[in-house]
């Protein structure tokens, strides 16, 4: 059974909730990697290869409290080792850009954790891996601010810094939030857990103990079951301790994208082009807006990987277009369907009270 049909089947039966969001791409030292679209890869006959895990995120959807324990909390629901990788050193910032622009309401904490696959993290079992957590930046009583609201006003992306100290090899990063809005009620908070594939270089040894994602959370935690609308909220980020020497978050700072990178199949070099230029701004703390220019032909390849973790077999290629969520009305796309991106042939003028908001190179949207 191929991965598409795997994930197909694991849906039968569910039901999808409106929900808010994944992680677009990531940018390291102005260098560019797509991540799983869970929107549109997961429809492709031969999805692109990326860093990021593949899930049955389709509707951008959360892990509710009750599946805490399950192995949907490590890499999202039903999460796939992503086949490929990308390649930082110790001490590097990593920016994780967020698609669509994500919600005012959903207030909460940003934590980041690593795990060493100790070997390919495109082929390990997810039920093996140890997390520690690098950040876990929660409520900001005197700016009077979530972590959520500061990833939004930082152009809807969260910088993270990578152990200086961290030892090399292969490691997934476990990027999160946790929306509160419903917190205050049992099995009303939602996470986002979002996981990356890095290759980490440098000369540092130290790799921190940590815990299975299963492990990570109950849902009667203090930072899970919190009601964040009281007046000067207290809160406690869930999961385990930071690392020593970690701080809860950097100083948040926009990335800008000068060229792009495919992910780096296990065993091969890294190769990188400077064909995206991209500057992003945000105008508010609730809306982002960016602009992106293309200075010559991004290259596509086309490649073939197996993943031993499902046992089964994964072909893909290097870019793809996301396809439209919305279907145009009177010449203008609706709200929240596609206005733009790389190879985009469709409308680029939105209807009555949405405008086209570039997200990133590959995906412009109406809202």
């Amino acid at each position: 059974m191929s991965k598409v049909s795997t994930l197909l089947a694991s849906l039968t039966g569910a039901a999808l909730v409106a929900a808010h969001g994944h992680v677009g791409n990531i940018i390291v030292n102005g260098v560019y990697y797509k991540n799983y679209d869970p929107t549109s890869d997961f429809y492709m006959t031969n999805p692109p290869t990326v860093i990021g895990w593949a899930t049955t995120q389709q509707d951008n959807g959360f892990v509710e409290p009750n599946n805490f324990g399950t192995a949907d909390i490590i890499c999202h629901r039903n999460g796939v080792n992503g086949g490929g990788h990308a390649t930082v050193a110790a001490g590097d910032k990593i920016s994780l850009v967020w698609d669509p622009v994500w919600p005012d309401s959903h207030i909460g904490p940003v934590i980041d954790y690593l795990a060493a696959c100790n070997g390919d993290c495109e082929t390990v079992d997810k039920t093996t891996l140890k997390f520690f957590k690098i950040d876990g930046a929660g409520y900001d009583a005197a700016a009077g601010l979530w972590a959520a609201q500061k990833l939004i006003a930082n152009g809807n992306s969260w910088l993270v810094q990578i152990p200086s100290d961290l030892k090399a090899g292969n490691y997934v990063l476990r990027h999160e939030i946790i929306a509160l809005h419903g917190a205050q009620s049992a099995n009303g908070a939602q996470a986002y857990p979002q996981c990356v594939n890095l290759k980490v270089t440098g000369s540092g040894t130290n790799v921190p103990s940590g815990i299975a994602g299963t492990s990570l959370y109950t849902a009667t935690d203090p930072g899970i079951l919190f009601n964040p609308y009281v007046s000067s909220p207290v809160y406690t980020v869930p999961g385990p301790a930071l690392i020593a020497g970690a701080a809860s978050s950097i100083a948040q700072s926009v990335s800008t994208a000068t060229a792009t990178s495919s992910a780096t199949l296990p065993g091969s070099a890294a190769t990188t082009s400077s064909t995206v230029k991209t500057t992003t701004s945000s105008t508010s703390s609730s809306t982002v807006k960016a602009t992106t220019t293309t200075s010559s032909t991004v290259k596509t390849t086309t490649t073939t990987s197996k993943t031993t973790a499902t046992s089964t077999t994964l072909k893909t290629s290097t870019v793809a277009t996301p396809s439209t969520t919305a279907a145009p009305v009177g010449g203008a796309q609706t709200k929240y369907g596609q206005c733009g991106g790389s190879g985009w042939s469709g409308p680029t003028a939105c209807a009555s009270g949405s405008s086209c908001t570039v997200l990133n190179a590959y995906y412009a949207q109406c809202v």
